[in-house]
């Protein structure tokens, strides 16, 4: 019984501590459920937000566990910037509160989760964040909707950026260790075969290792990429078999150092571009 009576307990004095802490910042609480989202919500938010990233950096978010902090956190924002079906967790620790903003209930999706890869999408979510902002925050409508003007606008740089690296190509297949990037290659008319489905930790079977090296040889693919997150084993046996070289395609689920979100998009552009002999 003691062990029950502590959980709320605990929840409580975070809760209490927390909001102390909001009183004195002064900002708007925001979570984010993964990487992508908290840059895009900085971006939005400009310095009348405050944005946490439940996703600890060079940490996978597709399978992340929150701790009691993080569930707090959770429920305590005046935002939580998530995609509903992609991390379990998230899910369960939002519940039914409305304070989620489901980017997918504003951005065209299948199955796959990885709409932050498409530029296009990127603008949408930009929009969806600026009127959930403005409606919770009104005194401040004018700055959210100058920042994502100017977020949106680096975003259309960048999708004019890709248009131009991919648009003459001597080829248009990618093969790719797990399959993040069907938006990517929608927007970019560029096909992809990944050796693994959308989960980045599936093993694939001899048999779609098979597969995969026949689809690679009879389109002549140079190139098997893999993800700066993920163990490179598979794609460098791959690569090895079929005699070509790796890279780096990055699926921007976590940055380092100076990286950011564009800066990273840039260099998957220019790995494209390098990878399928583009002019």
């Amino acid at each position: 019984m003691r062990s029950l009576i502590a959980v709320p307990v605990v929840l409580v004095l975070l809760l209490s501590g927390c909001a102390e802490q909001e009183k004195k910042t002064a900002q708007l609480e925001v979570v984010a459920a993964a990487y992508p989202f908290a840059w895009l919500a900085e971006q939005v938010g400009g310095p009348t937000v405050k944005v946490t990233n439940l996703v600890k950096p060079g940490a996978e978010p597709h399978e992340v566990e929150l701790s009691p902090r993080q569930v707090v956190q959770v429920r305590r924002a005046r935002v939580l910037v998530y995609l509903k079906g992609f991390q379990p967790a998230v899910d369960d620790a939002l519940g039914s509160s409305a304070q989620g903003l489901d980017l997918g209930a504003s951005v065209p999706r299948t199955e796959d989760p990885h709409i932050w890869l498409d530029p296009v999408r990127m603008q949408a979510a930009a929009k969806a964040i600026e009127q959930r902002l403005i409606a919770i925050d009104p005194a401040h409508a004018k700055d959210y909707a100058a920042q994502a003007l100017a977020v949106t606008d680096k975003l259309i740089d960048l999708d004019r950026a890709f248009t131009r690296a991919l648009e003459t190509c001597a080829r248009r297949e990618i093969v790719t260790s797990h399959s993040a990037f069907g938006y990517l290659a929608e927007r970019y008319r560029l096909v992809q075969r990944g050796i693994s489905g959308l989960s980045p930790d599936a093993e694939p079977s001899p048999g779609r290792m098979a597969e995969v090296a026949s689809y690679a040889r009879a389109n002549g693919v140079t190139t098997i990429f893999f993800e700066s997150l993920v163990d490179p084993k598979v794609a460098k046996t791959l690569a090895a078999e079929i005699g070509a070289k790796t890279a780096v395609l990055d699926p921007i689920e976590g940055v380092s150092g100076t990286d950011d979100y564009l800066s990273v998009q840039l260099r998957n552009a220019r790995a494209l571009r390098d990878a399928l002999a583009c002019r």
